[in-house]
């Protein structure tokens, strides 16, 4: 069990996404793309692996928490979905306030400290918006619940209605699923891309800018996540990356995610090939640089094609492009320069700030003994003047 005064604020939120099993293979009550619905009686028995993944902190530990949605029943048609309006598999429904006591029953029974909650809309966003508000509510008032809470915001919800989530949740998220209006429209044509998705988006920041953060849930504002969908409508690492680009630096989310495309069967998309999951890294690459680097879309070594390329990661491509003949001096750079260095993220920068007070760094040695990885860094910086020595690689390939 958790302390009540435990930050709940989850760096990343992990969970494996199993290849979706064909509709006449799906178990009752499981929905046929990871995202499953358990009901209570078989969450409480120990019945409830599929559903519980692990969002990882700050710190580094992780929490277990409930993944699960309202109904998996949907009057939207999107192509690429396992919960699309007429496809073939049983569909399961909770009501508000039994999707509250599942919550707690497994909160209380030490299988997972919190939920991340979604539906499928029916009846409209707005109602089924009011459902989901409906039983965080009942989890934070009824149960008085303090675990953590990421709640989804549907397409077009209302403003009153992101307020109020805004006074409950731990995190909201908006699923972006496309880069712009024109490749949502060959993958969600029945959603609408700034109206009903971007809308909430600049929404919630604004209400973060403009409001006190004390009436936040747990006297802060909620952070925010969303989510593309790559490889199914030909969209460009271009296009995605800005979009991400501004809900980073302009929307300031905590996290965009990249969800790799695999067809699903009995959709539209079904005959699509899956998309090569290196890209997918590859875009988080990118993503943490604009996030956590002051790095600018610009400088992002796409192709011709707008795709970036798969051998090597974006930080180190700029840096071949950039340091090799203006190495950084690691004794003088400032905290910005230091992150542009392979190998060197803002702990590693940290390290090295405070190593400064103390003397000259002269050797690779002094920044491992301090703590910096120093494997990649060696063709982009000086030590006092001096270059260190390394062995040029023969494939220029690493991560960020």
């Amino acid at each position: 069990m958790m302390s009540e005064h435990m930050s709940l604020e989850p760096a990343e939120e992990v969970t494996f996404r199993p290849t979706p099993p064909p509709a006449a293979e799906t178990k009752p009550g499981v929905a046929p793309c990871g995202q499953v619905i358990v009901p209570r009686e078989e969450a409480v028995q120990g019945k409830q692996d599929q559903a519980v993944f692990h969002a990882k902190l700050p710190n580094g530990k992780t929490i277990p928490l409930l993944k699960t949605m309202l109904t998996s029943a949907c009057e939207r048609n999107c192509h690429y979905c396992p919960f699309r309006a007429g496809r073939n598999y049983r569909r399961v429904t909770f009501k508000p306030e039994e999707m509250a006591q599942t919550v707690v029953d497994m909160y209380r029974a030490g299988l997972v400290q919190g939920v991340f909650l979604s539906s499928g809309i029916i009846g409209g966003s707005v109602k089924t918006q009011d459902k989901l508000l409906d039983a965080v509510a009942i989890l934070r008032k009824k149960y008085r619940f303090r675990g953590y809470v990421h709640l989804k915001v549907m397409p077009g919800a209302e403003q009153a209605q992101i307020e109020q989530a805004m006074t409950l949740a731990d995190r909201l998220s908006v699923n972006l699923e496309a880069p712009n209006e024109r490749r949502l429209a060959a993958l969600a044509p029945k959603k609408v891309f700034v109206d009903e998705l971007l809308r909430p988006l600049q929404l919630i920041e604004q209400i973060r800018r403009d409001k006190p953060e004390q009436l936040g849930w747990n006297g802060r504002w909620p952070s925010t996540t969303s989510q593309f969908v790559v490889g199914a409508v030909e969209e460009s690492d271009l296009e995605l990356l800005s979009t991400a680009e501004y809900l980073h630096k302009q929307l300031h989310l905590s996290r965009v995610y990249f969800s790799t495309f695999n067809p699903i069967s009995d959709t539209p998309l079904e005959n699509h090939p899956a998309e090569n999951p290196l890209r997918t890294h590859r875009l988080y690459q990118a993503a943490f640089l604009f996030r956590d680097y002051q790095f600018d879309l610009e400088e992002m070594p796409f192709g011709a094609d707008g795709r970036l390329p798969l051998d090597t990661d974006p930080k180190l491509a700029w840096a071949y492009a950039n340091l090799r003949e203006n190495p950084v001096e690691v004794n003088r750079a400032d905290r910005e320069e230091l992150l542009r260095v392979p190998g060197i993220g803002p702990k590693g920068a940290a390290l090295i700030l405070a190593a400064r007070r103390r003397g000259v760094l002269r050797e690779v040695m002094h920044l491992q003994q301090i703590g910096v990885q120093t494997k990649r860094l060696k063709p982009f910086v000086l030590l006092d003047g001096k270059r260190p020595s390394y062995q040029l690689p023969l494939f220029r390939e690493g991560e960020t």
